[in-house]
């Protein structure tokens, strides 16, 4: 017995040992949806015997006179940590256009120190970004993603450009869909209490014409919606006054509400109230919106991008529609506000699905697995190619 107890002792002192540093734009609470959900596996990490640090390699938003800086002090924090925390993991979260000019840099200084790092990709394009690169700068990206112990990427789109275009090892390439913590945990798990009329449609995310929220005030302006009883809440940052124009000019003052940026326990109560979750985008990776709107058990209504026909299957646990078209997505919106029992079908199959496949013990176990194999790596030495 003496014995037994040692050895799980030496595995906690090594699983302590290699931490995790994650290097995200941002930090947690203005990363957009890459900082949530690192704020999500920080915080569920507390239950591990690993401890998670986050380090903002960009700022809030990107400036001239404060991202640079950010850069550079992740940059330091990251050598410091290569002399006192030698066995340290530097979970590295990447997408196109700036944000791989940083991270080229910051990949570049942990392969020079011979850090163990990680790259996990969260861009809604990546092939294309890399296609409308320099042959200079695709070799130095081809070198980036080869480089890294390993590559997460969020579905299987992402897999393929990896591994055929950017020429990166299946082997050391893992397809993570996002996760988020179960809103019902630790309350009786009963079915979702529909509200009476009118129902409540929500948008989550970045307010832009990629997440198409164009055609979604179009839409809810449609005499087939606004025939109708509802209220929509369209939630989010970007040019948030623009579009409140947009609906005021759409004769949506009343029904739309825009807040702005909701936080994550603001976004929790927002959901709890809500019925139909909608995210009409023209592109993504894999939009944690979705996610939470089926772990809260929403109707989910949305766009086949990114990673999202691996997670959604059409009438069963959501509801596609074709990208840019108001006309089908107000039609889609209108069908569900009418017809409760659709939403009740669709909510439980979809709750059903989150607790199956992208619950947050799913995901950090998957997680965990995956550091226990790049520690157990050999590690490179200090200035090695």
């Amino acid at each position: 017995m003496q014995v037994n107890a040692l050895s799980r002792t030496d595995r906690m002192v090594s699983a302590s040992s290699s931490s995790v540093r994650h290097y995200v734009p941002g930090g947690c609470e203005s990363g957009g949806g890459i900082g949530r959900l690192v704020g999500y596996i920080s915080h569920a990490a507390k239950d591990t015997d690993r401890k998670h640090l986050v380090t903002d390699t960009r700022g809030q938003t990107w400036s001239f006179m404060t991202s640079p800086s950010r850069l550079l002090a992740a940059i330091l924090t990251m050598a410091k940590d290569r002399v006192a925390f030698p066995d340290r993991i530097h979970h590295i979260h990447i997408a196109g256009r700036g944000s791989t000019s940083r991270k080229l840099i910051l990949t570049g200084v942990a392969r020079f120190l011979g850090c163990r790092h990680i790259l996990h990709l969260h861009d809604y394009d990546y092939a294309h970004d890399f296609s409308q690169r320099t042959p200079r700068q695709q070799a130095h990206i081809r070198r980036m993603f080869q480089g890294a112990d390993h590559v997460v990427v969020l579905g299987h789109r992402d897999y393929l450009t990896l591994t055929r275009d950017l020429g990166v090892d299946p082997r050391r390439t893992a397809v993570f869909r996002n996760c988020v913590p179960d809103p019902r945990s630790g309350v009786a798990q009963v079915p979702k209490q529909l509200h009476e009329e009118p129902p409540l449609i929500i948008f989550l995310g970045r307010l832009s014409e990629r997440k198409g929220v164009r055609e979604l005030l179009l839409a809810l302006s449609q005499p087939v919606m606004k025939a109708l009883r509802w209220k929509a809440v369209i939630a989010g940052d970007g040019p948030v006054d623009d579009y409140r124009h947009q609906a005021e000019a759409l004769a949506l003052t009343d029904l739309v509400e825009m807040p702005g940026w909701l936080g994550v326990d603001e976004t929790r109560a927002l959901c709890s109230r809500a019925d139909i979750l909608v995210l009409p985008s023209h592109a993504e990776g894999l939009a944690m919106a979705v996610i939470e709107g089926l772990a809260h058990g929403l109707a989910v209504v949305t766009t086949r991008v990114g990673a999202h026909e691996e997670v959604i299957s059409d009438g069963d646990t959501g509801i596609f529609v074709p990208i840019g078209d108001e006309d089908a997505l107000a039609i889609a919106l209108a069908k569900l506000v009418q017809d409760q029992g659709q939403r009740r079908r669709l909510s439980a199959r979809g709750r059903l699905h989150y607790l199956n496949h992208f619950s947050m013990k799913t995901y950090m176990f998957s997680l965990e697995n995956l550091y226990d194999t790049v520690s157990a790596q050999p590690q490179t030495s200090v200035g090695a190619p």
